[in-house]
């Protein structure tokens, strides 16, 4: 095997290691995110797309040389032709065959694993960001959760201070207004009292009034007959004269 073959089946190997590596059940996404943040791969995140690039180059490259070598190998004159030059010709040619396409099995799978690979890294990252959110999401809705359920105990709380009150406001109205009814029944009797009081007042006042009146016309009369007197013992003193 060439120095280019032995390299590029060395970095097929490592890509299988590394998918594996990935596919590991018992490492989280959340530590493959922790180990791809560190600053050494954000110093080389500039080069990575380049060094993507020019990979996926070489090995297309090194893909089409192999197709090349098989569809010269596999051909039925390139065979003959070495059969008749020298007698282990066709065993040569088989052997370069089997080169050929252990060369394309290896530039092909590594091709393909390199592509696998990278959209592994991405669908690690964006699931690990897509748990994180999740984990955030999940935070805030117990938050969430745990708001509402102390809102609505407050809530109930309230209900019950409100209904407390307003029993205890509706027990104070009813005092209030027995209370009320009592002073109105006494006011009642009350100004009955002073009705009758009234009344009698004036039925004194009309009595004493009348009383008053026949006083003075007893008292005009009275006058009158000692004016008159009055005038019959004026008379009788002239006469003795």
């Amino acid at each position: 095997m060439t120095l280019q073959w032995a390299a590029v089946a060395t970095f097929l190997y490592a890509e299988i290691g590394l998918i594996l590596i990935f596919c590991l059940p018992f490492i989280p996404p959340q530590r493959w995110q922790k180990i791809f943040s560190f600053t050494v791969w954000g110093k080389i995140a500039t080069f990575w797309n380049k060094a993507f690039l020019t990979i996926i180059v070489l090995l297309i490259v090194l893909f089409l040389d192999a197709v090349r070598e098989v569809r010269k190998y596999s051909s039925s004159p390139a065979i003959e032709k070495g059969l008749t030059t020298r007698p282990g010709a066709y065993e040569h040619a088989q052997m370069k065959l089997f080169r050929s396409q252990r060369n394309l099995y290896i530039s092909g799978f590594s091709l393909f694993f390199w592509l696998v690979l990278r959209r592994l890294v991405i669908l690690i990252t964006q699931l690990a960001k897509e748990l994180s959110n999740k984990g955030v999401l999940k935070t805030q809705a117990e938050n969430t959760n745990e708001a509402a359920k102390k809102f609505m105990e407050e809530n109930e709380r309230l209900k019950r201070l409100l209904k407390s009150n307003a029993k205890e406001e509706e027990h104070i109205l009813e005092a209030e207004n027995k209370k009320l009814v009592e002073e109105q029944e006494k006011l009642k009797t009350e100004l009955k009292k002073t009705s009758d009081a009234l009344s009698k007042a004036q039925n004194d006042v009309m009595t004493m009034k009348m009383q008053s009146e026949r006083l003075s016309k007893e008292y005009d009369r009275l006058l009158k007959e000692h004016a008159e007197l009055q005038n019959c013992l004026g008379k009788d003193n002239k006469k003795g004269l």
